[in-house]
């Protein structure tokens, strides 16, 4: 069922449509150099959809 997004694939692409909107909005190329770096909620869900959507939601290794 290849082609086919689960929930992980569509809440990682929803995330990183977010995070690639507020990197435009402050005009950075990376959050690396944005003051909030550590701090960014919108960087942490990006990292966690990331995981889910590589593991899609079993805990252990990837699926490459």
């Amino acid at each position: 069922m290849e082609g086919i997004k689960d929930k992980y694939d569509i809440h990682f692409e929803e995330m990183f449509i977010k995070l690639q909107e507020c990197q435009r909005e402050k005009g950075h190329k990376t959050c690396s150099i944005c003051e909030k770096f550590l701090e960014c909620e919108i960087r942490d869900e990006y990292v966690i959809a990331t995981y889910e959507s590589m593991s899609k939601g079993k805990s252990g290794g990837f699926d490459f």
